[in-house]
């Protein structure tokens, strides 16, 4: 018999749901009912599905979004009715405007006590303007609806407020030159871009450093990455790719992208100087 991995070990409740929506909790009521009409406890329903009693609550609360192998196992369990496999597929979550493989990390970047982030492609999140992140949106394959990027575009700039509502906790930013140089709308957009990136890395927390194009090849070439630490002291990464992100725990692996960090740390330019590029481009505008 299996079991949840995170409910076993204590770790975090990766699939809790940061907003639960009316469609989980109806869901979850649902199960509930079931349940007890069935006369299981949840630990008992828990042994017959193969999940822990903590995973059973929080589905029938409406904070997780049940796995498939969740709602197949409680159908069987449940008479085999349907309902549950019909209502599952109309579930749709709380918290609009993050994707949903990012959506672990966010949880996690809220509690951290230092985050790290190495960007190649595009300003990072917690700097972009928002006239730079809405242009980022409407350039998304497939098209978003108005309605959608502008519940994107909120969520982007509610995470920012991190950098000043936590000021005790450190923010390392380090970022390609291109990246700043790559053009997008207007000149007042530009200006705008660099603007906000310079007022938001001003925050004592918070350090910018930018790798000179003509630094040359480095050891974060395999692409962005994000670090950070809990209050425990645990260590995560992350990284991003195409229609996909993946939380990394491993500690090794969390401790070579950290190596490699810090290596490229050493390369860049340093704060200061870094500031002074970001007003010399804007400068050239």
């Amino acid at each position: 018999m299996t079991t949840d991995h995170a409910e076993v070990t204590g770790d975090v409740d990766w699939e809790r749901e940061p907003d639960p929506s009316d469609s989980l909790r109806t869901f979850g009521a649902v199960v509930q009912a079931l349940r007890e009409h069935a006369g299981f406890s949840r630990v008992e329903f828990g042994r017959l599905v193969q999940f822990s009693k903590h995973t059973v609550e929080s589905v029938e609360l409406g904070r997780r979004m049940p796995d498939e192998s969740f709602v197949e196992r409680a159908e069987a369990v449940l008479g085999n009715t349907g309902a549950l496999r019909k209502a599952a597929g109309h579930l749709t979550r709380g918290e609009a405007g993050l994707a949903a493989w990012f959506r672990r990390w966010a949880r996690l970047e809220k509690v951290a006590v230092s985050l790290c982030t190495y960007e190649c492609r595009l300003v990072p999140g917690l700097l972009q303007s928002e006239g730079y992140a809405r242009a980022v949106f409407e350039g998304t394959i497939p098209v978003i609806t108005d309605e959608e990027l502008e519940a994107l575009l909120a969520v982007r700039m509610k995470r920012q407020r991190m950098l000043y509502e936590r000021p005790t906790v450190p923010f390392s930013f380090i970022v390609e030159e291109h990246v700043f140089r790559r053009r997008f709308g207007n000149v007042e957009q530009m200006r705008a871009m660099l603007d906000h990136v310079l007022e938001h890395s001003a925050p004592r927390n918070v350090t910018l450093q930018i790798v000179p194009m003509e630094a040359g090849l480095h050891a974060c070439l395999d692409g962005p990455v994000r670090l950070l630490e809990t209050s425990e002291g645990r260590r995560f990464a992350y990284s991003e790719g195409q229609q996909n992100g993946r939380l990394i725990a491993d500690v090794k692996e969390v401790s070579l992208l950290q190596q490699r960090y810090d290596t490229l740390r050493s390369q860049a330019l340093n704060p200061k100087d870094s500031r002074g590029l970001l007003e010399r481009l804007r400068g050239e505008l």
